[in-house]
């Protein structure tokens, strides 16, 4: 079984290869250049792996939250070489994808949505997955829930841009972000059971849907 993977949910744009457990992957830091970086940056991930985007049996991707752009590029992406290759796709979480990053068991994730506002949740590993505590959302940081229990590690730079969210876990490792072998890992199992999706039902998790302020309101603040 083989799975590209795209993220471009952030400042970093990476590919990955998933290949019968088998991870290869490439990131660089893209600025706002995803759109002419990502895929050339996966052409030359599968020559060095000795391989072709037809032998692929499904693509993954950033599903979001995040760069409202950085999700649009990668879900754009994987459409496009799934429908020429008639292959599923499958949409995974760049919070659950920060949380598999992390190595960590208990996770809070932060990521700065700007706007003075936060992607936040609280995630558990659950073998292969990740169990929700405190799911999802889009909020401002003095509305963040405080995760349930102890011992949770805090990821994202939600935690640079806020620090003041530090207090409610028991570590910080602001610089873990989301990236393509998290992604292929998290969607190898939902596509071993059968999950994957028609290309055409692809489509990015914003949390939010406004993206930006009005002067008005930036004025005020």
């Amino acid at each position: 079984m083989r799975i590209a993977a795209l993220e471009t949910s952030t400042e970093w744009c990476s590919v990955a290869l998933w290949s019968d457990g088998e991870i290869a992957s490439l990131e660089q830091r893209a600025g706002h250049r995803h759109a002419e970086i990502a895929l050339p940056l996966l052409q030359q991930l599968l020559a060095r792996c000795g391989t072709s985007a037809s032998a692929l049996d499904a693509i993954a991707f950033g599903a979001g939250p995040g760069s409202f752009t950085g999700l649009r590029i990668s879900c754009g992406i994987a459409q496009g070489l799934a429908v020429g290759r008639n292959v599923p796709v499958l949409g995974v979480s760049t919070l659950d994808a920060i949380a598999e990053e992390s190595g960590a068991a208990r996770v809070v994730v932060c990521l700065d949505a700007r706007m003075r506002e936060v992607y936040y949740a609280c995630l558990e590993r659950a073998g292969d997955e990740w169990r929700t505590a405190v799911a999802a959302v889009c909020i401002p940081p003095a509305a963040a829930l405080r995760p349930p229990g102890g011992g949770w590690c805090g990821c994202g730079n939600g935690f640079s841009a806020y620090p003041e969210l530090t207090r409610m876990v028991a570590r910080v490792v602001p610089e873990v972000h989301p990236t393509a072998a998290a992604i292929a890992r998290l969607a190898a199992p939902r596509l071993a059971a059968g999950e994957g999706a028609d290309p055409a039902l692809a489509a990015p998790l914003y949390l939010r849907d406004k993206v930006a302020m009005t002067i008005e309101e930036r004025g005020a603040r």
